[in-house]
């Protein structure tokens, strides 16, 4: 695990300071070293957490003539296997580093030595006898990639904070991502909040040379988008989904250094657990995080399974005053507003963790790949009960959603179960599906916020949503979720980590057991109300019965009763202060309206007052020359006090 970034220029030399200031903005990717490269065009640099073969992986590294210059960050699990075969093709190796199986690889096979690569990735190598840049990440997402490019230069690092440090870039904010971030907490297209700075998505490679100084971006895997003709029994699917997993698992125990697993208590961190203790031989380090107040917390839970493993278990709690001071200086690490509270804990947890080892393990993706969401489940009764409502007139529709938003006789509660289902809502994907269970801001609360930006919040996961048209209701909505919202959770995976200068994987998100989950009958996924049934089968040995089918938490926080807290006057103040985003880009009015209704009781707007908050602190921190107010060590961890009136 590390952190990469790269300058190529068309024209004249950079000065070779640029290229440390930028891998010295992202230090906390790599504490252990650094290394760097430069000639006429292009400079490379690196920040590396030692991993794999700690003493010889020092980047950047270079094939046998030097001619191609590698910098990279991710784990590529299978490399040994590959080292054979590259080996027999008469490759000499000068270290048993991950890193030079790759730079390898792409010798001899160009391009296509990506179809060959088991791991998460985020890589950029350098050709200096072609005078081209080749850059890729990994399928699924788990490793960041950013890049800027103009007429005259082209950019790339792991975070978009080392981007920043190169004067050809300014911090200014791209309007058009503001819809999708109001409604779902982030944008999940190839543009960033910064205008200029772009994301290479999933997936994909990007080129570019000296002759051509335009980046070509081509698209190298994708999730299968036709259904499976595989046909077997439930006891087979159960089988294979078993011996699938213990061998991710064991694939992502690969290290060098100590290792530990994120444990919350729930299925899918418990099996991982589970299965890793089986597969070594000391106790499995496990770490969690919890809070005060007990109903947010799932310690309990994770010290049960602790106990059952004997694993060498750790817990942290977090209180409101460490949440909130943590939070712009997360903000600064994430680089864009955080989309979920849950964020705050996973840093705490992490600096908990890097205490003990430099990896861990977690249960992120299984969700995805298993249906293990409510609002599935929810969508699909939806889907049903449609069939039937929609026979009733338009106009009686109509009345009956007018009646249950505003009836004095409905309790809060009540309207809200409602209001997720199609009594309530339009029965359209984006209203009963995607403002109903993902949206903050809707399309009109926009209108109202944002004048005068129109773009369509939900484009990106309607585009997806339709390319998997062929799947059927359940794999439609996985497949989009993995295309967007997985992608974000796993920059909120990787930054958080780092930000405590450790590596995280998720054997979840292997890409040939993705490829496999994408083969179960939907069936065996959400049986009745049973979510993630194939799994919960498949581990059924390993864990008490207790641990496999308790209600799903979903990593919550007290935030909204947090925000019910006098403490929480100063964050209102502060939405509304006249120099900040708010003010400069959204409207005050909606703003001061929307916190006056929540904090009267009127409606619970904490989600929406959350996403404010976070844009406020990005703003302050990247746009508006604030950073020093809200970190005024400069430094990474300083604490920081709540903003005061």
């Amino acid at each position: 695990m590390c952190g990469i970034a790269g300058i190529f220029s068309r024209r004249a030399p950079q000065p070779p300071a640029l290229i440390r200031q930028m891998t010295g903005a992202i230090r906390h990717r790599g504490p252990d070293d650094d290394g760097f490269f430069e000639d006429t065009f292009c400079s490379l640099g690196h920040r590396r957490l030692s991993i794999i073969d700690v003493a010889g992986g020092r980047q950047p590294m270079f094939n046998e003539d030097d001619r191609l210059a590698i910098v990279y960050n991710g784990e590529i699990y299978n490399h040994r296997s590959l080292d054979v075969a590259l080996l027999s093709e008469g490759h000499v190796y000068r270290s048993h580093c991950d890193t030079e199986t790759i730079v390898h690889a792409y010798e001899q096979y160009g391009p296509d030595a990506l179809n060959q690569l088991r791991g998460m990735f985020a890589f950029a190598i350098w050709d200096r006898g072609r005078k081209e840049l080749f850059c890729a990440r990994d399928r699924l997402g788990i490793k960041p990639f950013y890049y800027y490019s103009d007429s005259n230069i082209f950019l790339f690092a792991s975070e978009i904070k080392a981007i920043l440090e190169h004067p050809a870039v300014s911090s200014r904010i791209e309007t058009e991502v503001l819809p999708e971030y109001l409604a779902f907490g982030y944008g999940s297209g190839e543009q960033t909040l910064f205008r200029g700075i772009r994301k290479l998505m999933p997936g994909h490679f990007l080129r570019i040379s000296a002759e051509r100084f335009e980046p070509e971006i081509r698209q190298y895997w994708n999730l299968p988008v036709t259904p499976s003709a595989r046909k077997q029994s439930d006891m087979d699917w159960i089988r294979e989904t078993r011996a699938r997993l213990d061998e991710v698992v064991e694939s992502h125990l690969m290290s060098d250094v100590p290792l530990g697993m994120f444990l919350s208590g729930g299925l899918d961190s418990s099996a991982i657990a589970a299965i890793m203790q089986r597969k070594i031989d000391r106790p499995a380090r496990t770490f969690s995080v919890g809070y005060a107040e007990e109903r947010y917390s799932e310690l309990g839970w994770a010290r049960t399974v602790a106990n059952q493993l004997g694993t060498d278990h750790h817990e942290v709690r977090v209180g409101r005053a460490e949440f909130f001071s943590a939070l712009p200086n997360l903000i600064w690490h994430e680089d864009e507003p955080i989309a979920w509270p849950s964020s705050v804990s996973l840093y705490f947890v992490s600096r908990l963790a890097a205490e003990h080892v430099k990896v861990v393990l977690t249960g992120e993706g299984s969700d995805e790949c298993f249906a293990g969401y409510g609002r599935y489940r929810y969508q699909l009764l939806n889907l049903r009960a449609q069939a039937f409502y929609g026979r009733f007139p338009d106009a009686l529709r109509r009345a009956i959603r007018h009646r249950i938003a505003t009836s004095s006789f409905l309790s809060a509660d009540l309207r809200r179960k409602l209001n997720h289902t199609v009594l309530g809502r339009l029965p359209d994907l984006e209203s009963l599906y995607l403002a109903n269970f993902y949206g903050a801001f809707s399309r009109e609360e926009q209108a109202s916020l944002l004048p005068g930006v129109s773009s369509n919040p939900y484009a990106n996961y309607r585009r997806y949503f339709d390319e998997a048209d062929a799947l059927g209701p359940l794999e439609q909505m996985l497949y989009a979720d993995k295309k967007t919202y997985l992608i974000e959770l796993l920059m909120k995976q990787d930054q958080m980590s780092m930000a405590a200068s450790i590596e995280s994987r998720v054997p979840f998100l292997d890409h040939e057991f993705v490829e496999f989950a994408g083969t179960i009958p939907a069936s065996l996924k959400l049986q009745g109300s049973s979510a993630k049934h194939v799994l919960k089968e498949a581990v059924a040995d390993l864990l008490p019965d207790d641990i496999i089918h308790r209600k799903k938490m979903g990593f919550p926080t007290p935030l909204k009763a947090w925000l019910r807290e006098p403490e929480s006057a100063p964050l209102y103040d502060f939405l509304l202060e006249p120099d900040g985003l708010i003010a400069q880009e959204l409207s005050l009015e909606f703003t001061r309206d929307l916190l006056t209704r929540h904090r009267s009781g009127v409606e619970d707007a904490t989600d929406r007052i959350w996403n404010l908050l976070n844009l406020q602190w990005w703003g302050d921190i990247f746009l508006y020359g604030k950073r020093q107010k809200w970190m005024p060590e400069q430094g990474e961890s300083a604490p920081v006090p709540l903003p005061t009136a």
